[in-house]
Formats: C-alpha cells, sequence, structure tokens
C-alpha cells in the first residue's frame, strides 16, 4: 500500500549491517554506508534473504500459523511469522505508532538462546539470573554501554530506562614518546561522517585545545585518528572532553512496548519478551507436529486403499474392463 520506494528504503535497511545485527537481506551492490551515503537506485541492486531470515519463516508452509487477507484482498498474508530466531530482541525495533512508541536495543542472539534456555528449565526465573545471561544491548556497530549493573538491571526489570554508549578508543604509541587516540567503534545510529565534521569545527573554532586535528583512516574497519596537541596531553582527560562536546557518546532509551500475544501493546520486562516468544514458539511447534500428522494419517488411508485393491486385483481389473 505504500509503493515502491518506502518498500525499497525498508529492504535497503534490514541488508545495513551497521543497521541491523543480524541482516534480514543479503544485499548486492551499493547499499549505503556508516557515513550517511544513500544505497544506489533500486534498478543497479539485487538482494536475496538471509540464512537467519529464511530460519524466520520456517515452517510458514506446514501451518505454523494463521493467515489473512492482504490490504485489497488480492493475496494472503501470514498474521504473524513462525520466528525461529527471537528477531524481536536479536535486531531490536523502533517506530512510533498512534499515541505509543516503541524502542527495543538490538542483543546477542547467543546470550538470548541461553536466557531461553534457561526460561525452560526454571520458568521463575528472575529479571536478575535473566540480566546475568544477557548483559545488556549489543549494538552492530559496537561501542561500550557506561552504566552500571543496576541501571541495566532496572531498565530490564521494568521496560524501561536509558543507557550511556560511548565509542571504543585506544591509544597507539609513535617514536619520541608521541602518540595517537584511535577510535574504533562508533555509538549506534551516529554517522561517522557527522563525528569528523563535528570535531573538525571544535578544533577550527579553537574549542578543543587539547586537540591539532582528526583523520578519517577508515576501510570496512572504523579507524578515527586523534592527533593530540603534544605528548604530555592525557588521552583520558582528551576523550572526557569529546564525550561532552560530540556525539561519541550518546544516550539510547529503552521503551519495549511490545504487541503481545493477545496483540495489546504492553511495556514489557526482559523476562515477560523472553516468555511470549517461547510461547509463540511452543504454538508453532504443537501446529507444525498437527499438519504433519496429518499429511501421515492422509497417506496411510491412500496405502490402506491400495492395499484392498492389491489383496482383490482380480476383481478390481474386472470392474475396470466391465464398468463405463
Amino acid at each position: 500500500p505504500h509503493g515502491d520506494a518506502a518498500i525499497y528504503d525498508a529492504m535497503v535497511r534490514l541488508a545495513q549491517e551497521f543497521s541491523q545485527r543480524y541482516p534480514l537481506v543479503e544485499g548486492h551492490g551499493n547499499f549505503g554506508n556508516i557515513d550517511g551515503d544513500n544505497a544506489a537506485a533500486m534498478r543497479y541492486t539485487e538482494a536475496r534473504l538471509t540464512e537467519y531470515a529464511q530460519a524466520m519463516l520456517q515452517g510458514i508452509d506446514e501451518d505454523a500459523v494463521d493467515f489473512r487477507d492482504n490490504y485489497d484482498g488480492t493475496e494472503r498474508e501470514p498474521v504473524l511469522i513462525p520466528a525461529a530466531v527471537p528477531n524481536l530482541l536479536a535486531n531490536g525495533s523502533s517506530g512510533i505508532a498512534v499515541g505509543m512508541a516503541t524502542n527495543i536495543p538490538p542483543h546477542n542472539l547467543g546470550e538470548i538462546c541461553d536466557a531461553l534456555l534457561h526460561l525452560i528449565k526454571s520458568p521463575n526465573a528472575t529479571n536478575a539470573k535473566l540480566v546475568d545471561l544477557v548483559h545488556g544491548p549489543d549494538f552492530p556497530t559496537g561501542g561500550v554501554i557506561v552504566e552500571s549493573r543496576a541501571t541495566i538491571e532496572e531498565a530490564y526489570a521494568t521496560g524501561r530506562g536509558s543507557l550511556r554508549v560511548r565509542a571504543r578508543w585506544e591509544v597507539e604509541k609513535l617514536t619520541h614518546g608521541q602518540f595517537v587516540v584511535v577510535i574504533t567503534e562508533i555509538p549506534y545510529q551516529v554517522q561517522k561522517s557527522r563525528i569528523v565534521e563535528k570535531i573538525a569545527e571544535l578544533v577550527n573554532e579553537r574549542k578543543l585545545p587539547l586537540l591539532v586535528d582528526v583523520r578519517d583512516e577508515s576501510t570496512d574497519v572504523i579507524r578515527l585518528v586523534l592527533e593530540p596537541k603534544n605528548r604530555t596531553v592525557e588521552p583520558e582527560v582528551l576523550m572526557e572532553t569529546l564525550f561532552r562536546a560530540t556525539d561519541l557518546e550518546t544516550r539510547f532509551g529503552i521503551n519495549m512496548n511490545i504487541l503481545g500475544g493477545d496483540r495489546v501493546p504492553e511495556v514489557m520486562n526482559l523476562r515477560e519478551v523472553l516468555r511470549a516468544y517461547l510461547d509463540h514458539r511452543h504454538e508453532v511447534l504443537k501446529r507444525r507436529t498437527k499438519f504433519r500428522l496429518d499429511k501421515i494419517e492422509s497417506r496411510l488411508e491412500v496405502l490402506a486403499g491400495f492395499l484392498v485393491a492389491y489383496l482383490n486385483i482380480d476383481e478390481v481389473i474386472r470392474i475396470i474392463r466391465e464398468y463405463d
């Protein structure tokens, strides 16, 4: 209903490794970059589903989920998808609807699976125990979450919170006691070119007395090189100044407003989200199993008929010969 431009923009985002923790689309061609450049026009690109996306659809042809008419009634579409991977937590989600919004960060798939397995074994597991397994968000662009364990635990216990994310950096020693600071990971959803422009602007305006120059030496790996004024500059002090003045430190607001199995939006905590996923998978498993049993039953009925015909083969041949 939105036209091909909106669909293409959505598909491009699903193919970007810096936007999706686990891309659902494998893109061939120019699909944009972390500097904010757009993808090529759709006639220049190709796309197919990743294995991750195929796992999301596993069993869709085995009556695992209900189907309904699409917006104009010309086709059928699934109400839900089977989702063999917990995509809502793995890739996160953000959006605004009528009078409500959601903002779920991406997470590490291995950690989510550990938490799900623990919840199957111990259905009454506490949120604190689950946060031991899911340590916090895991952004596709990396970065460091600089919050206490208590803050992260509270955000997952209430379904709402705010976490500070900082760029990851290291000091590279040069000759004669000189050094440079190299930034290797930046916060999620921040354009690298904007950071470089902002730092260069502050240097030109003499608002960063500790810094002389910034260079972008990135390839497919991020590498921003910061040149301090002299070797007496403390790297930590320099970086603290930059964290305050630029997007090298951002805040990610967590708002786990989710449509549960009953299709009613509510803010859920980590345990409730994992529970809802397990309930959905349980339902999918039952429906797929029933579908397979029905197929076997129908096949057995056909074989029983063959058996009757085989045991009375002469009579069957006589009927075929003598009747129209």
